[in-house]
């Protein structure tokens, strides 16, 4: 909390600074009520939202428990989508504003050792994208982004097999984008009216690329990567 509140000074002194659990999903509309008032009394109405809750994973699909599913699609999902649910029609009252949905690009391309979190990618940006359409003429404009490696510790954080956290991290999170110039290049897709953001270099940025240009290209690459031991590389 005492961490939250000193960057929150730093961005805007006197900020509210709100937090909760991001699937509390019976309590969302009443903080939704909460930041919403207070936003008013400084002035204006929120018009702006980060869906940015998300767990990884690194297992294999045939030793994951079912709690890994459930888990990561309930924070990485269903969270976004209440809290979005919960906003949407006041900043659609209050004349638009901006929705980013931090995806990433295991949600473009299905990437092994995270079918859970590749799952709830994937739908993220299915109801980001459905979103857009349905409100750019309100006033709302969505921006998908999808990264690669961030230089975080999302890998750290990420759950196991048997739901539990890894605890270590890996060289492609090590040595990924610093999250200072991610965040830059998201604020400059945001003024831009970008729709979607491919965050990634590389590699990463090609996987993106191909599912998209030649999916069967693709999903050899990916079969041969599993095939070459990297369930074992990774740890899993």
């Amino acid at each position: 909390m005492s961490a939250l509140t000193a960057i929150a000074e730093r961005c805007s002194p006197g900020a509210l600074v709100l937090p909760f659990e991001a699937t509390d999903f019976e309590n969302i509309p009443s903080l939704v009520d909460r930041a919403w008032e207070w936003a008013v009394s400084q002035g204006g109405p929120i018009n702006g939202l980060f869906n940015n809750a998300g767990i990884s994973q690194r297992s294999l699909a045939i030793e994951t428990v079912f709690e890994v599913y459930q888990r990561i699609i309930d924070v990485d999902l269903l969270a976004p989508i209440a809290l979005t649910q919960a906003l949407l029609p006041r900043m659609v009252r209050a004349g638009g504003g901006d929705i980013v949905a931090i995806s990433s690009v295991a949600g473009i391309a299905g990437v092994p050792l995270r079918s859970a979190y590749s799952a709830a990618k994937h739908g993220l940006i299915g109801y980001h994208d459905s979103l857009r359409a349905e409100t750019a003429h309100l006033g709302v404009r969505v921006l998908v982004v999808a990264p690669g490696s961030v230089r975080t510790s999302v890998s750290k954080n990420a759950l196991n097999a048997q739901a539990k956290a890894r605890g270590v991290s890996d060289d492609a999170i090590d040595n990924g984008m610093e999250p200072q110039v991610a965040a830059r290049r998201i604020l400059d897709a945001i003024s831009a009216g970008q729709r979607e953001l491919i965050l990634a270099e590389g590699m990463e940025a090609e996987i993106a690329k191909l599912r998209r240009s030649d999916p069967n290209a693709l999903f050899d690459q990916m079969a041969r990567l599993v095939a070459d031991g990297y369930a074992k590389k990774m740890g899993a």
